[in-house]
């Protein structure tokens, strides 16, 4: 017997309605049945050849006459992607006020800054005009939600709950964080600063993966204090097993270092002046050795040229393990070698130099895993930080109440990563946000649907 199905409109979308012919009792877990959505116009009828549809059909997303929908089969790719994920953060509403379904106001604000959108305005004004589509693979009970509902979600939003399901999401995205170079640094968010009440502007510390282009983790500094703090709560949700994790000056701290060893990772950390006797002990060493070429020193050297752009880089590094010395003045634990890196920069007939020194884990015979180590650090601040500000706005935004200006900066980064992992379009960061505000199937594309 056929099954009939009128399809109605709701607010400008096609939703199937069941009839008492069928046995959607079958499918109640998916939450999908008779949701055939293959785009008939209102009030079309639709006639069946059966009423009944396998697991294997829903997975596929067929209909119940074999052919392919296509809106049924996002709805299960983009449950599997994202709202999946979303699902375990906690709602911070109160039942009354639920009028819209927090993955709703999520998955719209992901999508709406992907797409362009720096404001909560912006992002309102993006549902708004792509509400049939997101209607498509969205419940809306009550359409979008409003400017005001999208900055009071995301206030109130507890960040560290939406910061399991981002890490979970990336890890699914792109991989473990296992056996990659982890650079660890921080960056303010300067227009966050609110003088009235005395508030500092935000600081948040994250994980970048060199290889991945991808953001493994975020921690925002406590209010009172510094990165020093941060980093150990970031290291502990991180998978340091056979990872090397790079840290600026700020982080070049003996429990940091042991944390990093306990992890099952190697540690490559910057030495400046405020480590005190141990910066000037290594920087007299090195200097004196260099200025020497090692003589009578074992000592491994790594390096490497880059022309482009009218400038010339070259980068040297020299490591040594004979730091018996060292060791017994500092007691750094897992100490193996220490490093130091010139970098020549000629730009036309001006030529400037720089001097870094490091310490590692690592063995002295490592060189070039130490000298790549310390120039794809800064692979966080060209790649995350300087794309954040110039191609998403973040140091201008003004979001400062409650958890909003960590959550927003969380979604940013979720952005940033899908777009960098999206490589059909060989266009900028910028152009890709187009793209993906232009042609909703492209979107669909980053957001991996």
């Amino acid at each position: 017997m056929a099954c009939q199905q009128r399809i109605p409109a709701r607010n400008g979308l096609p939703e199937a309605e069941k009839s008492k012919d069928c046995h959607s009792d079958d499918f109640m877990p998916y939450e999908l049945t008779c949701q055939w959505k293959t785009g008939y116009e209102a009030g079309q009828t639709h006639l069946n050849s059966r009423c009944k549809l396998d697991v294997a059909d829903i997975l596929e997303g067929r209909t119940v006459d074999g052919t392919r929908n296509g809106t049924l089969f996002r709805r299960l790719r983009m449950a599997k992607s994202i709202l999946e994920y979303l699902s375990v953060v906690p709602d911070p509403r109160v039942e009354r006020t639920k009028l819209h379904k927090l993955e709703d106001v999520l998955t719209i604000t992901i999508c709406a800054v992907i797409c362009g959108g720096e404001t909560w305005v912006d992002i309102a004004d993006f549902g708004k005009a792509k509400e049939v589509w997101l209607g498509t693979f969205l419940e809306l009970p009550n359409g979008i939600p409003s400017h005001d509902t999208f900055g009071r979600v995301l206030a109130a939003l507890d960040a560290n709950a939406f910061e399991r399901a981002f890490q979970a999401w990336i890890a699914d995205l792109a991989g473990s964080s296992e056996g990659k170079l982890i650079a660890i640094d921080g960056k303010t968010i300067r227009r966050s600063l609110d003088r009235a009440s005395g508030k500092a502007a935000i600081h948040l510390v994250s994980a970048w993966a060199h290889e991945n282009h991808a953001v493994f983790g975020q921690i925002r500094t406590d209010d009172k204090s510094n990165e020093i703090t941060a980093i150990p709560k970031l290291l502990e949700i991180l998978n340091l097993k056979a990872a090397t994790v790079t840290i600026d000056a700020m982080g070049c701290q003996k429990d940091i270092a042991q944390q990093v060893l306990d992890g099952g990772g190697q540690y490559v950390l910057a030495v400046k002046a405020n480590q005190g006797t141990l910066h000037d002990d290594i920087r007299t060493f090195l200097d004196d050795a260099v200025e020497r070429d090692f003589a009578g020193i074992e000592y491994d050297l790594y390096q490497q040229t880059e022309k482009g752009h009218g400038r010339i880089k070259t980068r040297r590094c020299w490591t040594t393990g004979q730091i018996e010395w060292l060791r017994q003045r500092h007691d750094w634990p897992g100490l193996q070698s220490i490093a130091v890196v010139d970098c020549r920069r000629q730009v036309g007939e001006q030529v400037s130099m720089e001097r870094r020194y490091f310490i590692s884990s690592l063995p002295a015979r490592t060189a070039q895993r130490i000298g790549r180590a310390v120039r794809n650090h800064w692979s966080v601040e060209n790649e995350l930080h300087w794309s954040l500000d110039v191609c998403f706005g973040e140091d201008q935004s003004r979001v400062r109440v409650g958890n909003a200006a960590e959550n927003l900066s969380r979604v940013r980064r979720l952005g940033l990563t899908l777009l960098k992992q999206e490589t059909t379009a060989k266009v900028g960061i910028k152009a890709k946000r187009l793209m993906a505000g232009w042609d909703e199937k492209y979107l669909l594309r980053v957001l991996r649907i």
